[in-house]
């Protein structure tokens, strides 16, 4: 969402990712809402994926049962539906990065147990 948003702490930081770019970011359908309601763009957002910058590439419907898992697992943080889909991505495709400003919580998250998830994060201030 930094991306999309030139008054984001966070925005020179992502166009820099974005610029570094050679592959699509994966996402998924959670994500993109998010984005879209925080960007206040749904237009915007969806232009993203058609120009293939973000690649939805997951499926709630197929991954429930493990999302429900992970709803109670995380529980005391209460991770909403887009943090529960990239942590289960991240099981799914364990060589990516999660890029996300959400450090705090990812630094809390495991996948498959007791992994800890790979993310990039902005630099500390």
């Amino acid at each position: 969402m930094a991306f999309g948003n030139r008054d984001d702490q966070h925005h020179t930081w992502a166009v820099e990712i974005a610029a570094a770019l050679t592959e699509p970011l994966l996402t998924c359908d959670a994500v993109l809402a998010e984005a879209a309601f925080y960007l206040r763009s749904t237009s915007y957002v969806l232009s993203l994926v058609e120009d293939g910058m973000l690649q939805p590439a997951f499926e709630v419907a197929k991954h429930h049962r493990r999302l429900a898992q992970l709803a109670e697992r995380f529980s005391d943080r209460e991770p909403d539906l887009a943090d529960l889909c990239l942590i289960r991505m991240s099981e799914l495709y364990p060589r990516h990065l999660i890029v996300t400003v959400d450090e705090k919580d990812f630094r809390i998250y495991r996948r498959n147990a007791r992994e800890t998830i790979p993310i990039l994060c902005p630099p500390r201030s």
